[in-house]
């Protein structure tokens, strides 16, 4: 315990724990338009087509932080928007297009970095270090969030609407297209914003579990948003704690604690539970 609070005194331990909590938050806020959009599996592959944006980066500008971010952005940018493109503009689906484009980039954008010599920060940008983050990471991180939120927040109506009937939406003189380019834009940012805290490969936990939960608890859609930011942001904070003690990477305990508390909700949900179904 003594030593808990004297690493809590640390400004990188300060910083680590504001950065899980304001990281965990938006992430999870956002992931009600995960679930809502039943699109967590194109998430996860969109994760992964951030490595080869910051391996051409790197390439170019070597390892200048704000470089590698905007690398990063454009990546995903290209990789998502691009398989939504070839889906509309032939008779390829969405997850097929989306799956050669994200699988060949990551394997150009490993290969570039092993070849830099770069082992070790591909680990860092695979499974994320948040003890590692610079100033700048969580000012990026901290800005997307706010911004991601406020966003939402703001358009949630329409955007709900677009979620449960695009043809409906449109009628309505809602933009579908734009919304469906928007929505995958967004999420790429806050994928982005959370890679260098959770990693490409983990970072799909955090922007799933959260609004999945509340998607057990309660029928409001509403609660859905909030409610995840609260689950995202206090899981978070909790795998802090429970990470230093056991000396367990910060990263997966924070999807570990997201995954328990979805797995007990599954179970105890006194509507739509595993256990309330048997009775």
């Amino acid at each position: 315990m003594n030593e808990l609070l004297q690493f809590l005194q640390e400004p990188i331990a300060q910083r680590s724990l504001w950065a899980c909590a304001v990281i965990g938050f938006s992430n999870g806020f956002m992931s009600a338009l995960v679930v809502l959009r039943r699109s967590a599996l194109q998430i996860g592959t969109l994760s992964c087509a951030l490595l080869p944006g910051i391996a051409l980066a790197i390439l170019l500008f070597g390892l200048v932080q704000l470089s590698i971010l905007l690398g990063a952005v454009l990546a995903g940018l290209m990789v998502g928007l691009g398989s939504l493109f070839v889906s509309r503009t032939s008779r390829m689906e969405h997850d097929t297009a989306l799956s050669i484009l994200h699988t060949t980039a990551f394997a150009v954008g490993y290969i570039i970095l092993v070849q830099l010599g770069l082992q070790q920060k591909v680990d860092d940008w695979l499974f994320g270090n948040i003890m590692s983050m610079s100033n700048l990471d969580l000012t990026i991180a901290y800005a997307t969030g706010a911004i991601a939120v406020l966003g939402v927040t703001v358009l949630r109506r329409p955007l709900i609407l677009y979620l449960f009937d695009p043809r409906a939406a449109a009628t309505m003189g809602i933009p579908a297209r734009a919304f469906s380019y928007g929505i995958f834009a967004l999420l790429i940012l806050v994928l982005v914003s959370s890679l260098q805290a959770v990693g490409a490969f983990l970072t799909l936990g955090l922007l799933v579990a959260p609004a999945a939960t509340v998607y057990l608890l309660t029928d409001r859609i509403g609660w859905m948003f909030w409610g995840g930011g609260l689950i995202g942001g206090l899981g978070s904070v909790a795998a802090f704690f429970l990470s230093f003690p056991l000396g367990w990477h910060l990263g997966a305990t924070i999807i570990l604690v997201l995954g328990v508390i979805f797995l007990t909700a599954y179970i105890f949900s006194p509507k739509y539970g595993l256990l309330s179904r048997r009775k």
